[in-house]
């Protein structure tokens, strides 16, 4: 091959890449866009981390806001259990005896419906289940006694590098004061962050991360919100998570953050937080859910 004829090769090749770039570029762009008319329907604050775990092509929507976790901690507080677990401090078949004290009746707990006068002896697998899978607040509570509290699940958090969280106080102290759940933190970026590290089982065993891994896709909260508008099949593991309103009729949390897996194999990272609105159950839950759609579409194709 001459010079000449390599130079034009040359060129071409990098003019071809150029116009894939900027295709791409433009793609992203039309996928934000669309995320951002969306968030409008939702009268409030919205943020939004997407990312593919394979490339780490990412958006961001309102990264540097502090959302209010609300439930979506428990995720964090799964994944600090299954590292005592890995430690061999704790076992997933201990059992952790239950008392009535330790079941709030006014909270949103299966595990007080099916023990309501406590006595019991559950296992931490299944504590687990109660807490992750279906949301259990007093399940949560008593998992956070065994590991030492929020600040050591905070602790924990931060050890994997995630600097974008907050965790400070339990179920029990957010039902006290309103302002409290601002308290428990997160911004977009830190939550991909954590899908990240979990997904790729950085920091836990294999045996913890598919245990957990499967407890999310149990989820059985929050049913049209991430998987709202996906095909019936779709397999998506996820933690919701949502607030009361106030006497403002200001609702301070319906969040929902997890992970896709696209029929095309890709694993795609979904963090919507929807914050400070006043929509109906349906609006926000809306919102979540074509936020979600686009982000499926535009991986699925490709």
């Amino acid at each position: 091959m001459t010079t000449n004829n390599f130079s034009r090769l040359f060129l071409a090749s990098l003019t071809l890449f150029m116009l894939m770039q900027n295709l791409v570029f433009a793609q992203i762009a039309n996928l934000k866009h669309d995320i951002e008319t969306i968030s409008e329907e939702a009268k409030g604050i919205v943020g939004v981390g997407i990312m593919d775990l394979k490339t780490g092509e990412k958006i961001l929507l309102n990264e540097d806001h502090q959302f209010p976790m609300q439930s979506v901690f428990k995720f964090p507080l799964g994944m600090a259990v299954m590292g005592q677990v890995d430690k061999g401090k704790l076992s997933l078949s201990q059992k952790v005896h239950v008392t009535k004290e330790d079941l709030n009746p006014k909270t949103w707990s299966p595990l007080q419906k099916k023990y309501p006068e406590g006595g019991v002896d559950v296992t931490i697998e299944d504590l687990l289940k109660y807490t992750v899978s279906q949301s259990d607040n007093n399940g949560c509570d008593i998992l956070f006694r065994l590991v030492g509290g929020p600040k050591q699940v905070d602790k924990y958090v931060k050890g994997l590098g995630v600097k974008e969280m907050n965790i400070v106080a339990t179920e029990e102290e957010m039902s006290k004061s309103w302002d409290v759940q601002y308290t428990n933190w997160c911004r977009p970026s830190g939550m991909l962050k954590l899908l990240d590290v979990f997904y790729k089982s950085q920091k836990l065993s294999k045996t913890s991360t598919e245990f957990l891994m499967k407890l999310l896709i149990e989820t059985t909260t929050g049913p049209n919100r991430m998987k709202g508008l996906l095909p019936k099949d779709a397999v998506v593991a996820h933690k919701t998570g949502t607030s009361g309103t106030n006497a403002a009729g200001i609702l301070a949390a319906a969040n929902d953050a997890g992970i896709m897996i696209l029929p095309n194999g890709k694993q795609i990272a979904v963090v919507v937080y929807v914050s400070e609105t006043r929509v109906d159950e349906k609006t926000r839950d809306g919102v979540i859910a074509k936020i979600t759609r686009a982000a499926w579409d535009y991986y699925s194709a490709k």
